[in-house]
């Protein structure tokens, strides 16, 4: 536990000393190039947030593909563009699996062929109708987690959970009080991402305090932790 502090110092310390312009976008070479796969593909990603708040939470997005396209499409919420009088939502043609200024992203969930065929119409209608685009509160939300985990609850293609520093994703649908957790596999109380409780079968039991998630997955054996992540076995939908 201790080497996982460590690492998320040394971390949020390298990522302190960038500057947002500087910092890398590459691709981290996680997703396969339009040349290389033909079938339809979607993908859910996370990273951490820039600056200190990378040290509380990541960001995620999600990345499309029709088949046969030559170019993927990303699904983003951005708190800046609201203050700028944009709508928060940003669909865009780009690489899919750029860092997040500097932090590697993880692949959450990846979806190809016939299922991700299925999801794209469903994504893309969601993200054009969020409720909250003219809306962005970095904690407890809505905000970018807020955004794709909306999305995952109400594509049933998509069986992934966000990780349990994805702060937002707690903020269900339209504030509701309760729902269907994201796997879609068990029940979520939520008051406004404040408070809550999770219990599902992919979830395990998980309680938000104050926007940070404590809980313990059982179908993959792993802590739930604030900050850190998970602790144990890599989650898959």
């Amino acid at each position: 536990m201790f080497g996982l502090f460590l690492s998320l110092f040394v971390w949020g310390s390298q990522v302190f000393a960038q500057d947002w312009r500087t910092a890398t976008r590459e691709s981290a070479h996680l997703a396969p190039t339009p040349q290389e796969e033909k079938q339809a593909v979607v993908q859910v990603y996370a990273a951490r947030t820039f600056s200190w708040r990378g040290y509380f939470s990541v960001h995620s997005w999600i990345a499309t593909k029709a088949k046969d396209a030559s170019q993927y499409t990303t699904y983003h919420v951005i708190g800046w563009r609201v203050k700028r009088g944009l709508e928060s939502v940003r669909i865009e043609n780009d690489i899919p699996d750029r860092h997040w200024f500097g932090a590697k992203p993880e692949l959450i969930e990846d979806l190809r062929g016939e299922r991700a065929e299925a999801a794209i119409p469903k994504i893309d209608e969601l993200a054009r109708n969020y409720v909250y685009k003219n809306t962005y509160r970095a904690y407890p939300g809505p905000n970018s987690n807020t955004f794709i985990s909306h999305i995952i609850r109400n594509v049933p293609e998509l069986t992934v959970e966000l990780p349990p520093n994805a702060i937002g994703k707690d903020w269900i649908n339209d504030a509701d009080v309760v729902g269907w957790s994201e796997s879609g596999t068990g029940v979520q109380f939520s008051l406004l991402g404040m408070l809550g409780l999770t219990v599902g079968l992919h979830e395990g039991v998980e309680i938000n305090l104050l926007g940070l998630n404590f809980g313990v997955d059982f179908w993959r054996p792993a802590l739930k932790l604030p900050m850190v992540g998970r602790v144990g076995m890599t989650d898959k939908p």
